[in-house]
């Protein structure tokens, strides 16, 4: 059997106009994806520089007053949005400007058919996969730093033990109530266990917090 093979039809106006158009949306695929990723770049830093800015407005500052376990909670959340959010921006930063090395001739070979159009093309798909794995993981840090502040602010505050705060003769102690038996009251205090004498005091309140003058 015989396979004759013979020459298609010339291509004409159309035919030409549509190989220099998709030649140049290959050529420029790179430089677009390049401005992409700057523009992603700087949108996602305004947004994360504005929430942290936000966050700092009102609400508390230490997560030690939360109650447990929503201070393990926002711990985590941290953690998972500090990862997310590094791991965003070296992916930004290569489809932005690409990796920071030089790129070896196999490999140019090896992605880009030994052309250099070929090798922008290829590396014009690696920095748009880059890009919108980037762009997925600094949203879901937006949405994770969103979800710390929020239980920061409207968790649960940690239940404080009462205190009290007892005037000696020698002067003011205050703490945590442990125990008190025959007349003899003992208080977790700064410095560790007090025990007081409570017939040689002359006054006792409860407090919220004890200061740090009242521990001396």
């Amino acid at each position: 059997m015989t396979l004759r093979v013979t020459p298609g039809p010339s291509a004409n106006r159309a035919h030409q106009v549509s190989a220099r158009h998709d030649y140049q949306l290959v050529k420029d695929s790179l430089p677009r994806v390049r401005a992409a990723a700057l523009a992603w770049r700087n949108g996602v830093g305004a947004l994360l520089a504005g929430l942290i800015g936000f966050g700092l407005l009102k609400g508390r500052t230490d997560v030690g007053q939360l109650a447990s376990p929503y201070d393990a909670v926002v711990g985590l959340l941290l953690l998972v949005a500090l990862l997310a959010g590094t791991t965003a921006a070296v992916l930004l930063l290569r489809a932005a400007h690409g990796r920071p090395a030089a790129t070896a001739i196999k490999e140019y070979r090896a992605h880009g058919g030994g052309s250099a159009l070929g090798a922008d093309h290829a590396e014009a798909l690696r920095a748009a996969s880059a890009l919108s794995r980037g762009v997925v993981l600094a949203l879901s840090c937006t949405a994770l730093l969103v979800a710390a502040v929020g239980t920061t602010w409207y968790g649960p505050a940690a239940k404080e033990e009462p205190s009290v705060e007892i005037l000696t003769p020698a002067g003011t102690r205050c703490g945590e109530v442990i125990r008190m038996a025959s007349g003899l009251l003992t208080l977790r205090t700064d410095s560790g266990e007090v025990t007081l004498d409570l017939s040689r005091s002359t006054g006792i309140r409860a407090v919220d917090s004890c200061t740090p003058e009242a521990s001396p």
